[in-house]
């Protein structure tokens, strides 16, 4: 039998980066696909303009470094504005989307030296960007389309992320009304401004933004992203350590709190299945270049990230912590693969 050798690593099914991107992307086609269904086309278009900004921002600073435009097939640039066009509201103001990307290709990639070099998830450092500097804009979420006192059409969105109005006048916070007067917010975000004003869990959870397991429309997004992500690891795209990872430490530490104060606290369905949680886990947490490169590391990575979220969300004044624990782990992974680094085969640590 004639047997086939060839250096390390060995990979049976080898696959270049503009493929790798590029399948990835598909993974989150069924996330994106819920998004829309729930709460309207306004992603799409923001999807839209981040590529659009993406590859303009990244062929100019190819062309400033006097490097060649091959990059641009890399789909890395793809895949970073799709995961911003996804984490902004649907109607933000254009100028939001190209301010973001255009961050997150040329400082927060390219800055570093482009693909590969970078020390953190560009997409996460133009999201905290955008949170800290225009926070109004950025919490701006609509209610799910059955909630809505006026649905809005795709013509509407349009109209509202290019001028501020829809085609009938109305503005993006008019939209947010639900039909008891109240302004729409996340379930997360609603659940801390209900603690904060001493609402007990039950109190707040009557709130029609909870309906099913952790919030009308949000629950549903989160589970397309996780059928995504196990189609990510379905095809060997990445590893589970990380996301399972952080899934365990979210759900254990989320289980603690809820054990222990049970009406000042959220259950551990509603962290697992609210917010951006499961985008988070299998599609930001894993960027191969600014995660943890070990077995150990990526554990320790990943647990730490779901501790963040956590203490974040119950303790902290931002009602999404996915961004902010990604990034706070992403100044970790130097120490966590230094001290998980295998030691060669007969030399003692």
């Amino acid at each position: 039998m004639a047997l086939t050798i060839s250096s390390s690593p060995h990979d049976r099914i080898p696959l270049d980066t503009p493929t790798l991107m590029r399948r990835v992307c598909y993974c989150l086609l069924p996330g994106i696909v819920a998004q829309w269904w729930f709460f309207g086309a306004g992603n799409l278009i923001q999807i839209l303009l981040a590529i659009l900004t993406a590859y303009g921002a990244e062929a100019l600073v190819l062309a400033l470094r006097g490097r060649r435009l091959s990059p641009l097939k890399d789909n890395s640039a793809l895949l970073t504005a799709i995961l911003i066009g996804i984490a902004l509201p649907s109607l933000a103001p254009w100028w939001l989307v190209v301010i973001g990307t255009g961050f997150a290709i040329i400082v927060a990639k390219h800055l570093y030296g482009g693909i590969g070099q970078n020390l953190f998830n560009p997409a996460m450092i133009a999201y905290v960007l955008l949170l800290v500097s225009f926070p109004l804009q950025m919490t701006s979420w609509l209610p799910p389309l059955e909630l809505q006192l006026y649905p809005v059409t795709f013509v509407d969105s349009v109209s509202a992320i290019f001028t501020g109005f829809t085609l009938d006048g109305f503005s993006p916070h008019q939209l947010r009304e639900l039909a008891d007067g109240a302004t729409m917010a996340t379930p997360l975000d609603t659940l801390k401004t209900g603690f904060t004003q001493g609402h007990t869990a039950n109190e707040i959870l009557a709130n029609p933004v909870f309906d099913g397991l952790a919030g009308l429309g949000w629950q549903w997004v989160n589970l397309a992203y996780l059928a995504g992500g196990l189609m990510l690891l379905r095809l060997k795209l990445t590893s589970w350590t990380i996301p399972v990872s952080i899934l365990l430490s979210l759900f254990v530490a989320s289980l603690i709190g809820f054990l222990m104060a049970p009406d000042g606290t959220a259950s551990p369905t509603l962290h697992l299945l609210s917010g951006a949680t499961m985008v988070g886990a299998f599609f930001i947490a894993t960027d191969p270049v600014s995660a943890a490169t070990t077995f150990k590391g990526r554990l320790i990575y990943g647990a730490l990230i779901g501790v963040l979220i956590y203490l974040i969300r119950t303790f902290g004044g931002y009602p999404d912590a996915i961004a902010f624990a990604v990034l706070l782990a992403n100044m970790t992974v130097p120490m966590i693969d230094a001290l998980t680094k295998p030691t060669t085969y007969g030399v003692r640590r």
